[in-house]
Order: C-alpha cells, then structure tokens, then sequence
C-alpha cells in the first residue's frame, strides 16, 4: 500500500536529482571542488530517497515520473539559470514527456 510518504520520498528525490544535474553544471567538468561535493552528495541522497519511494511505488511509474519531471524541470532551470535556448521542437517534445507519464500514472493501478 502506498503511503503519503512514498510520495515525499520519490518528489524529494526528483528535486534532488535537478539540483545535482544544476551542480553538475557548476562544477564545469569537476574542476570546482564545492559544486561537486555537493552535487555528489545530492545524487547520494536522491538515489537513496528514490530506494526508499520504490518500497511502495512500481518501478516503472516510479521512474517515468522522475525522469520525465527531472527532465521537463532541468530544461526550465537551463533556461532561467544557463541562458539555454527553447526552440519549437524543444517545447513539442518537453510536453510529450510530461504527457506520458501522466499517461502512465492514470493507467498505473498503484495511483
């Protein structure tokens, strides 16, 4: 059965895992010793959190929810924070991810 916190255990890890990918960025390859620490340490975290979500939650809608809102969410942060470029296409296929996987969680019998 899942439990409420099962869902603050897997959306605590998507926010983890975006913020890693946003250290990832700032550590510019590993060479800035304090955005990599961290970003280590986020991912350590996040992987750990998303362990603790998969006690109750199917792997599959599990990992379509956090890599399909990590990956809408990482493409909004490069674009406020990193000046990255929205094209058409770009847009088109960020709501084909977040559709699916609201696809997925409304056809899942674990929602």
């Amino acid at each position: 059965m899942i439990k409420f916190y099962h869902w603050i255990f897997l959306f605590t890890a998507i926010f983890l895992g975006i913020f890693g990918a946003y250290l990832l960025k700032l550590s510019q390859g590993f060479t800035k010793l304090m955005p990599t620490i961290f970003m280590i340490a986020a991912y350590l975290f996040c992987g750990w959190l998303f362990s603790l979500a998969l006690k109750a939650i199917d792997l599959g809608l599990a990992y379509a929810i956090w890599s399909g809102l990590g990956t809408a969410l990482v493409v909004i942060i490069g674009v406020a924070c990193f000046n990255e470029q929205v094209t058409l296409s770009k847009a088109v296929f960020i709501v084909a991810i977040i559709v699916s996987v609201v696809g997925l969680c409304l056809t899942s019998s674990t929602h």
